[in-house]
C-alpha cells in the first residue's frame, strides 16, 4: 500500500501501539470496532445512529477516551477501480472533523466491498433481516480495522490520490459550528 501524502491526511501518522478506533462512515449510521492495545483482533464495539453535529462530537470524544483510543482507521468508500467517488469526500471530510472533536490522528483504509463481506457473514449466522441491519456497520467497521492490523498497521493509512486536490474543506458545512470550538467537547 502507498502512504498518504500528510496533506491529504486529516492529522498525523498513528502511534505505534494502543487502541484504535475502526470506523464504517455512513450519513445515519456509522459502524464503529475497536481492537486490543496489541493490535491483533478487532471486534465489532457500536452502531451509531447520528443525531446532531454537538450530539455526535460529544459521544464520539468520550468513546475515544472511555476506550482509551490512540488513533481512529476510517474506511475510505472507493470505485471497483479505486477511483474516489462523492462519498469518498463525505468521508474526508467526516475524518476531518472526527480527528478534530477527538484530538486523535486518523488514518484512511480501503473499505471496498467490506459492507458486502458484513451482510453475507450475517447471513451465513442465519439473522434476520433486522439484525443484520443492526449489526452490519459494526462488522464492517471491524472488517476494515481488521485489514488494516493483517496489513501491519501503516502509520499514514491508504488512500488513493484524490481528484479534487488538496485545497477542499475538512468539515461538512453541517458540523462547521462545532469546529469553531478551540477545544473538543467531552
Amino acid at each position: 500500500m502507498e502512504s498518504v501524502p500528510q496533506e491529504r491526511n486529516p492529522s498525523p501518522a498513528l502511534p505505534p501501539h494502543g487502541v484504535l478506533l475502526g470506523i464504517d462512515y455512513g450519513a445515519v449510521r456509522i459502524g464503529v470496532a475497536m481492537c486490543d492495545p496489541e493490535r491483533r483482533i478487532a471486534s465489532p464495539l457500536q452502531t451509531y445512529v447520528r443525531r446532531d453535529p454537538l450530539a455526535d462530537a460529544g459521544h464520539f470524544a468520550h468513546l475515544a477516551a472511555e476506550v482509551r483510543a490512540v488513533g481512529i482507521v476510517v474506511g475510505l468508500p472507493l470505485h471497483a477501480d479505486g477511483r474516489e467517488s462523492r462519498s469518498s469526500q463525505e468521508t474526508r471530510d467526516f475524518a476531518g472533523w472526527l480527528a478534530h472533536v477527538t484530538a486523535l490522528p486518523v488514518v484512511f483504509w480501503d473499505e471496498r466491498f467490506t459492507t458486502g463481506a458484513a451482510e453475507a457473514v450475517l447471513i451465513q449466522a442465519r439473522l434476520t433481516h433486522k439484525q443484520r441491519r443492526q449489526r452490519r456497520d459494526r462488522v464492517a467497521a471491524q472488517m476494515i480495522l481488521q485489514s488494516f492490523l493483517d496489513a501491519g498497521c501503516p502509520p499514514q493509512g491508504f488512500s488513493p490520490p484524490s481528484p479534487l486536490g488538496s485545497s477542499h474543506s475538512l468539515l461538512p458545512p453541517s458540523y462547521e459550528e462545532v469546529a469553531d470550538d478551540s477545544d473538543p467537547p467531552i
